[in-house]
């Protein structure tokens, strides 16, 4: 029998995703406010995309890991046809917490910054604590 050993997660871990802005993606298509631009629900589920990609290959077999906590400050809008790029860098590791900074950038400058922190857990025990 093969067993494979990964790495221990380590800080400096990182990730980059890209966003279009669509009419899809604003405030109004997520009833989170009444002007056409990038929802800051969006904003979120872009910057925890990365931080789930700054670990690909990173976990053991069977986990994964869930959003516990989100401190995000959404400090300018984007348009729709804009294009939105979010970072996420792993700058904490608290036994099975991970502390990410994160932020999202357009080609004006910063759209948000902040901190998420994921929690690694065992895919099957956690799904039975949510049955």
């Amino acid at each position: 029998m093969l067993i494979v050993s990964l790495v221990p997660i380590h800080t400096g871990l990182s990730a980059v995703v890209e966003l279009n802005v669509t009419d899809d993606d604003t405030a109004i298509a997520f009833r989170s406010g009444e002007v056409p631009v990038l929802a800051t629900p969006r904003i979120l589920a872009l910057v925890e995309e990365a931080t789930v990609r700054a670990l690909d290959g990173q976990l053991e077999e069977g986990t994964s890991t869930v959003g516990m906590r989100v401190q995000l400050e959404h400090i300018s809008p984007t348009a729709v046809g804009g294009r939105v790029t979010a970072e996420a860098t792993l700058e904490k590791v608290e036994g099975r917490r991970l502390v990410f900074h994160v932020s999202a950038k357009d080609d004006r400058g910063l759209v948000a910054a902040g901190k998420v922190t994921r929690v690694v857990v065992d895919v099957e025990r956690f799904l039975d604590k949510a049955r």
